[in-house]
């Protein structure tokens, strides 16, 4: 699975690479926003096992 997220992250990098001259605002919110999910669940994760929640 982590292999996988990893593959599909570094597709989303290299796409459009043509166009490095403006910022894809597209693909800066989507890896923002991947970025935020994974936070939360790791803190979730995190509060789950120390049994704070």
């Amino acid at each position: 699975m982590r292999r996988f997220a990893m593959k599909a992250l570094f597709t989303m990098l290299n796409l459009n690479r043509t166009e490095r001259s403006r910022i894809d605002w597209d693909r800066s919110v989507l890896i923002a926003s991947t970025a935020v999910t994974i936070g939360l669940v790791a803190l979730y994760i995190f509060g789950k096992s120390t049994g704070r929640w």
